[in-house]
């Protein structure tokens, strides 16, 4: 990527991290508190997503090298351009449009840029496909362990979450199997105020992009032990990260199950994704935080410190992100 492209991108990072610092709505007093509080947790759960973000970039890595073949671009550059493009879609008020973008730009001097774009692509795919699977798996985690206690309208709320996430699952293998970025431009030509520009785009990038969509399909297809090691990689991801919510927990109770746990992000990040809208999700999370404990018969309290910790540790992640933007560039612009 060409270093003013960079700086571009490293503007924007700088700015919306501004603006969520003079837009955060706690005290020093109150958030030095938090800290004392949460003592050597706080810490362990900011290491944690480094060990998570390994897990989401060797996902990546394994779609970029068709499994384990190859080696194109070193790992650790994968691992930097992973943080970088989450940090970048943490500020993003939509989400999902300034990290992949980002990526993009970094991957292809590689691997190429139809190469570059596919595999960022299938990799969004990937990221997104692992939600349903993990909300489909929390639902009947749920219904195992809570059986006694669902309610009829509980009962409704879980059928009607099922069944989005059995959709969104036939959705994504659907595209899987057959390819999803003309399908999103022929969807683009029908919306107004769009509709020329997918048209004329259509028209230019028309070889470039059916090819995108047969590697697509061809992931699926044809690399089935790369599809499933990516989307395990993915998944246990997913996992592994509810263990920030038990170690915040743990400050609390002693009590609280890893299940719990599970279950808490599920019903989180399910409540959290209907407001993707908002950067960094802001009041989404804390509010489906408060309920989801709430529904587990935790104090309403315990959500609101557990999202006010997580909003502290995603934002020095951010801050690690962008800064990332700026190191270990040189090699690759000489050997471009």
């Amino acid at each position: 990527m060409k270093n003013k492209y960079r700086n571009i991108f490293l503007l924007f990072g700088v700015v919306a991290i501004a603006i969520m610092l003079f837009t955060f709505d706690v005290s020093y007093e109150e958030l030095s508190g938090s800290l004392r509080r949460a003592g050597i947790w706080f810490p362990v759960v900011v290491v944690l997503w480094a060990f998570i973000y390994l897990m989401n970039a060797g996902a990546w890595y394994i779609i970029i090298h068709d499994g384990f073949r190859g080696r194109k671009i070193p790992f650790w550059r994968v691992y930097k351009y992973t943080i970088t493009g989450f940090a970048l879609n943490t500020t993003t008020p939509v989400g999902l449009m300034g990290g992949e973008p980002y990526r993009i730009m970094e991957l292809s001097p590689y691997v190429g840029v139809e190469k570059a774009t596919s595999s960022v692509i299938l990799y969004v795919m990937m990221h997104i496909f692992s939600h349903f699977c993990f909300w489909l798996f929390s639902i009947l985690l749920y219904v195992v362990l809570y059986f006694h206690h669902v309610e009829l309208g509980l009962s409704l709320f879980l059928a009607f979450a099922g069944a989005f996430c059995l959709l969104g699952v036939y959705f994504f293998l659907k595209g899987y199997k057959s390819g999803l970025v003309m399908r999103c431009i022929r969807f683009l030509q029908k919306v107004p105020f769009v509709k020329n520009w997918a048209v004329s785009f259509a028209e230019r990038k028309q070889e470039s992009l059916e090819q995108i969509d047969r590697q697509i399909a061809e992931l699926h297809s044809k690399h089935r032990i790369t599809f499933y090691s990516s989307l395990v990689a993915e998944f246990f991801a997913r996992v592994a990260s509810c263990a920030e919510i038990y170690f915040i927990l743990q400050i609390f109770s002693g009590d609280v199950s890893y299940w719990d746990s599970i279950l808490i992000l599920a019903f989180t990040s399910l409540f959290a994704n209907a407001l993707f809208f908002l950067p960094m999700q802001l009041g989404g999370r804390e509010g489906g935080f408060a309920l989801a404990v709430g529904g587990l018969a935790m104090p309403y309290a315990y959500g609101v410190y557990m999202g006010l910790i997580m909003r502290i540790r995603e934002l020095i992640w951010v801050v690690l992100g962008i800064g990332l933007m700026k190191f270990g560039n040189r090699k690759v612009e000489e050997k471009k």
